[in-house]
């Protein structure tokens, strides 16, 4: 499944999109960006590489970052939804993890936090994408969130 098979799909159910993005930088709006029509279905992406961002651009609670950290199931799931009303889509992908080498926040290099938000609801996705460079890290996970989001489309 790719971009162009999601670009299809919500052009074809009239559905948007949109994105909230840290550790992939945008790589997931510029990936749907790259397919002709996207115009019709890609609101717009927000990318919150630095903390601050996440919280004063996009409204992620500062205290969800304190306790669960960035690289969290509840950062994600906050990301997705916060953007979503901020843009006023009916679908946002959020991206939030540790892309390597190192480990932050004592959480290993290659673990990623994606949720979907929708205006029913918000699913995690957590991955381990460990043993890959940073950027394979990225790549794959945009990748694998292009397929749930079809997915997810699909089912409703």
């Amino acid at each position: 499944m790719s971009a162009q098979e999601l670009v299809k799909l919500c052009t074809r159910k009239k559905r948007t999109i949109a994105s909230c993005e840290s550790l992939t930088a945008g790589l997931f709006s510029a990936e749907i960006a790259s397919v002709p029509g996207a115009s019709k279905v890609l609101k717009g992406g927000i990318v919150t590489y630095f903390t601050e961002i996440k919280e004063k651009v996009v409204g992620v609670d500062a205290e969800v970052i304190s306790k669960y950290g960035v690289v969290s199931k509840e950062c994600a799931d906050q990301m997705a939804q916060k953007t979503r009303e901020l843009l006023e889509s009916d679908y946002c992908v959020s991206f939030t993890g540790n892309a390597g080498p190192d480990t932050m926040e004592d959480k290993p290099a290659g673990l990623v936090y994606c949720s979907i938000a929708s205006k029913k609801n918000v699913k995690n996705f957590k991955l381990f994408l460990d043993h890959k460079s940073r950027n394979e890290v990225r790549k794959e996970a945009v990748e694998i969130m292009i397929q749930n989001l079809i997915q997810e489309i699909t089912k409703e």
